[in-house]
């Protein structure tokens, strides 16, 4: 039944490849995976298998990635995505030696992949259980791991009707979970080789924080014309909200406050960079608004409001901030709160959320809070703005969250035996 599935998925994909451009991207991306192994896997050498499934589970993969490199240079890095959002940004990443889509899943597949580059170790990142593969990788007696997994009891394997599809999880060597729940659903079903090491995610920010780069115009922006420089931390911080990853609802909420409380400067780094939706945001706002790629240092020290129009700096923007608004959570669910909390920042984010363990953590520890509505928004941020200490304790509780969940790489690494 799931290869019958599977070649399903596989005319699906390629007539809907007809009509969609990322479809498409994936589909040639799929069919030229064999061709790129033939012409660039070498023989010789000892390859581990890193997939992940799209930008985020990537995320969570490189720091495995990148100690590999670190600890074992003789070992070679194929690193494979499924998704054209993964694939299509990391492409040109230099942690991994051959970098590929990963073929649909048939058994046909798994063979011919695993006959051209035969690796020493596999690591799937956090839900990829693909069946065929996994099987063809113990028959193989290849070893195979599980990274920053997360189980849930509404998930198909521990279902009275994914209990034969549950077999695919005995082909994993080993289980890395995020949590105890994660542990107690797999021991439930006869699965012992688990270890909660929790999410790696943790080790990638504070990596990320360490490279976060210097942006003359976010600190033009944030000093303003007064002579106080962001660089002194003896100095107090001037207050700037920056919206993350920000979606229309999200914006709706936050702009409405931020054109009626001028005291606060505001950085907008919406999750689509599209001028029309650039341009949405632009008409919302009651500011002076100056766009990251048209400004000036001298321009963005006379403006309130700065938007940012590119990709790749939201990371090293959460630095500026005093507090943090994560978008996605009214509506696909939230983006990435760790990059904001480890700047020891409280996080803002919308109601879909509860899938998110690193969000559910940092709310139970108090460097997070949800908002449901303007309403809620407002209050918590009159809160914020009426009473320091809680402001510098929600901060705290923030950062000290991040650092003390980091570490998991090293506990998984220590775990597995490569020589």
């Amino acid at each position: 039944m799931y290869n019958l599935i599977m070649y399903l998925v596989w005319w699906g994909v390629s007539i809907a490849a007809i009509f969609d451009h990322k479809v498409r991207m994936m589909w040639r991306g799929q069919r030229r995976a064999f061709r790129t192994l033939k012409r660039n896997v070498d023989p010789n050498a000892k390859y581990v298998w890193v997939h992940a499934a799209s930008l985020g589970e990537f995320e969570q993969g490189r720091p495995i990635i990148e100690r590999i490199r670190l600890e074992h240079p003789d070992y070679k890095i194929l690193l494979t995505f499924f998704s054209p959002s993964g694939y299509e940004v990391r492409k040109d990443y230099q942690g991994a030696d051959i970098i590929t889509y990963l073929p649909i899943d048939t058994v046909t597949n798994a063979r011919r992949i695993l006959r051209t580059v035969r690796p020493v170790a596999a690591f799937f990142i956090k839900y990829e259980f693909w069946y065929n593969y996994l099987h063809v990788l113990k028959h193989r007696n290849v070893p195979v791991y599980s990274v920053s997994s997360i189980f849930r009891p509404d998930q198909i394997f521990f279902k009275w009707y994914g209990r034969q599809y549950a077999h695919v999880l005995k082909c994993f060597t080993r289980f890395f979970v995020q949590n105890e729940e994660s542990r107690r659903l797999l021991e439930k079903i006869g699965i012992h080789e688990v270890e909660i090491t929790g999410d790696t995610r943790f080790d990638r920010v504070m990596t990320i924080k360490g490279l976060a780069k210097q942006l003359p115009i976010v600190e033009a922006f944030v000093k303003g014309n007064s002579q106080q420089s962001t660089a002194n931390d003896s100095l107090p911080k001037p207050k700037v909200f920056v919206a993350g990853s920000s979606w229309p609802p999200d914006e709706d909420i936050f702009i409405r406050y931020f054109n009626e409380h001028k005291d606060w400067k505001l950085i907008i780094a919406p999750h689509v960079i599209g001028e029309d939706h650039l341009k949405q945001i632009l008409s919302k706002l009651d500011r002076k608004t100056v766009r990251f790629t048209q400004t000036t240092p001298e321009e963005a020290a006379e403006a309130q409001c700065l938007l940012i129009d590119c990709f790749g700096l939201l990371s090293s923007i959460y630095r500026y901030g005093t507090v943090a608004y994560v978008g996605g959570g009214f509506g696909v669910g939230i983006h990435n709160t760790l990059e904001a909390a480890v700047w020891d920042m409280p996080v803002i984010i919308g109601p879909n959320n509860k899938k998110f363990d690193e969000a559910q953590g940092l709310m139970a520890e108090g460097g997070a809070f949800e908002i449901t509505d303007y309403d809620s928004f407002a209050a918590l941020m009159t809160r914020f703005d009426q009473e320091p200490e809680f402001l510098s304790e929600s901060s705290r509780k923030a950062g000290h969250f991040v650092k003390g969940q980091a570490g998991a790489t090293d506990r998984i690494l220590a775990a597995v035996p490569l020589k």
